[in-house]
């Protein structure tokens, strides 16, 4: 009988999005081929500690809960043996694969897949070049406005900057737009902006979240995404629609409302608007040097003009998420793509360890 692999799922983190991680780990755990794969739970609290033990994974229904008691983990880089070793030395055990679900910073930003590259350890998902553009709103839009491809416009403050008043933002952007922090997701720290008040209140919310925003025009279209999935020839899913039931996508409407939007799969748009909007998720993969699994964000205005939001290289694995639903819609299984996630994750290790290192 072949050997499971070890996967180690690793959630929580210190970011914003710490629910969402906790929710979109759950339901890879209870998806997952038990067959083939032999779960290990790697938690990450609020307080930035990693914990692995079993009882993380106690009952059927209920999100992992991090105590005292839970066995607090280190990783240990380039020990082929024992890969992840509890603080008191009286723990140890082996994972040959971790799949990362740590949405936002200190986790989807390529500072983990920098630790887990460090180690040894193959991961799934894009690495730190891809994660690290991925995250940073700023740079990803400027790649993908240098490649060529369609994105809003947009302008970017610091926070050591001046900042410029709402008229003149409003005159380049047109008003309404929207503040969001540079580094985040999941629509946390976003505000659409009509007024100077507004405005005032939107800039000090994103920069308590980020030294960097971004303020980006508001479009009126409707909400296209595409899900991509693999390394050097990628594939991409059907097209899906959001169809927001608030003024705009919000976190609450994402994770927490089940009515809070509409997903329409695969989305009601004419097939060469579908093969555009395929062709375009590939570019942009491509484009931002991303690697195993991406959800690629769209708008599509009334005049059918095409428009790359963002790309999420930890898109949420929730059982109202896009990405896994847009797969299904596609004909692949939600446990069909974790296996075929775990299988890209090890493709991509043995392509990235058969390179010279040295002279």
């Amino acid at each position: 009988m072949k050997k499971k692999l070890r996967i180690g799922v690793l959630f929580g983190g210190r970011s914003a999005e710490h629910e969402v991680s906790l929710q979109s780990a759950r339901n890879i755990i209870e998806a997952i081929d038990t067959e083939k794969f032999e779960i290990v739970p790697i938690g990450i609290d609020r307080e930035g500690k990693w914990h692995s033990d079993n009882s993380l994974l106690a009952g059927t229904d209920r999100l992992p809960v991090f105590r005292e008691d839970n066995t607090v983990a280190l990783m240990v880089p380039g020990n082929a043996t024992d890969r992840i070793v509890s603080s008191t030395g009286d723990y140890s055990l082996q994972v040959d694969v971790v799949f990362p679900v740590l949405h936002g910073p200190l986790g989807e930003d390529g500072t983990v897949q920098g630790l887990l590259k460090l180690a040894g350890i193959p991961f799934v998902g894009s690495g730190v070049l891809g994660s690290a553009v991925g995250m940073d709103k700023d740079v990803m839009k400027r790649l993908l406005r240098d490649a060529g491809l369609p994105v809003a416009r947009f302008l970017v403050l610091h926070r050591r900057e001046t900042q410029p008043p709402f008229d003149e933002v409003a005159e380049k952007l047109g008003a309404p737009f929207f503040v969001k922090p540079a580094n985040l997701g999941s629509s946390v720290g976003i505000h659409k902006v009509s007024t100077a008040e507004e405005f005032s209140t939107a800039l000090r919310d994103a920069f308590s979240y980020d030294h960097k925003i971004l303020i980006e025009e508001y479009i009126r279209g409707r909400e296209i995404e595409c899900a991509v999935l693999g390394n050097d020839d990628p594939q991409v899913s059907v097209p899906g629609e959001i169809i927001p039931h608030h003024d705009f996508y919000s976190y609450e409407a994402k994770y927490l409302d089940e009515n809070g939007a509409a997903l329409q799969i695969p989305a009601d748009i004419p097939a060469p608007f579908a093969r555009m909007v395929q062709s375009l998720a590939k570019e942009a993969f491509r484009t931002l040097c991303c690697s195993g699994m991406a959800r690629v964000d769209f708008f599509l205005r009334d005049n059918g003009d095409i428009l790359i939001n963002e790309i999420n290289t930890i898109p949420g694995f929730t059982r109202i998420s896009m990405y896994p639903k847009l797969w299904e819609a596609t004909g692949v299984s939600y446990t069909q793509l974790i296996s075929r996630l775990i299988e890209l994750a090890l493709e991509q290790f043995e392509a990235d360890n058969s390179l010279r290192t040295g002279r």
